[in-house]
């Protein structure tokens, strides 16, 4: 379900630390009904450029376009539509599943009834109903991580932006969490997903984009990867457009330290 204007467009997006640019010049336009597969070294800039589409870090040159306007001169009433799993969240370990998503909903605006209402029955198709009103404190990782999920869909957002969200989650957790991807960009709903999970990218994403370097190396669906003169699995892919190499090398030398050779 994708159209031909853009929900989010990135140009010449710059960002620099301590004199250390981060970001040096990223182009990018997003469509609705897009699952981004957003992937890259560590050190690249993907969580640099999530939050600063999130509003949450200034950029020092370019143009950032969320939903038609540029953010720095819209309202925050755009953030409403935005949901957000961080690959690291501090959840308010005191309060209860019910306190916290309730509070999170009228953080979006939506009515303390409503959430609560909305999110019990969300808690119950994950399977946490009988947790709904324990303190997140007793939760385990994956019920956190569930939660998380939880409040980022509580509101119907129009874009997720996902960093590493099925950290924890078990194996039929992570199949309805893919599922549930695919049939919320059915129905137009924008996913920008992070992830060292090469495989789980590769088949959940219509579209890859490798950050390397602080610029866009890749840009396509892995069908289109594949056939600009690049060969096997994501994980290949990835390993010959960074130039990492060394992994079988590094693997052989780490089992001979183990093994005391």
């Amino acid at each position: 379900m994708e159209t031909n204007q853009p929900i989010l467009s990135l140009h010449q997006l710059k960002k620099a630390y301590n004199g250390k640019e981060v970001l040096k010049g990223v182009d990018l336009d997003v469509f609705p009904g897009q699952i981004i597969g957003y992937i890259g070294p560590n050190g690249a800039g993907k969580s640099t450029t999530v939050k600063i589409i999130l509003g949450l870090e200034e950029y020092d040159a370019g143009s950032v376009r969320l939903f038609g306007e540029e953010i720095t001169s819209a309202s925050v009433e755009y953030k409403k539509r935005i949901g957000y799993v961080p690959e690291l969240a501090d959840l308010y370990d005191n309060l209860t599943a019910q306190e916290y998503l309730t509070f999170s909903g009228e953080l979006y605006g939506m009515a303390p009834v409503e959430a609560d209402e909305k999110a019990e029955k969300l808690m119950s198709l994950f399977g946490l109903s009988e947790v709904y009103h324990s303190r997140i404190a007793s939760y385990s990782k994956g019920m956190k991580q569930k939660t998380l999920i939880i409040a980022s869909l509580l509101h119907d957002p129009d874009i997720l932006f996902l960093d590493e969200p099925i950290n924890g989650l078990d194996a039929n957790s992570v199949m309805i969490f893919k599922e549930l991807l695919a049939q919320l960009a059915a129905e137009g709903k924008t996913i920008f997903y992070s992830s060292h999970i090469m495989d789980v990218v590769e088949k959940i994403s219509s579209r890859i984009i490798l950050l390397h370097q602080g610029t866009v190396a890749a840009n396509g669906s892995f069908e289109e990867l594949k056939n600009q003169n690049l060969e096997g699995s994501l994980e290949e892919i990835f390993n010959q457009l960074t130039g990492f190499t060394e992994h079988k090398e590094t693997a052989s030398e780490i089992v001979s330290v183990v093994r005391g050779v």
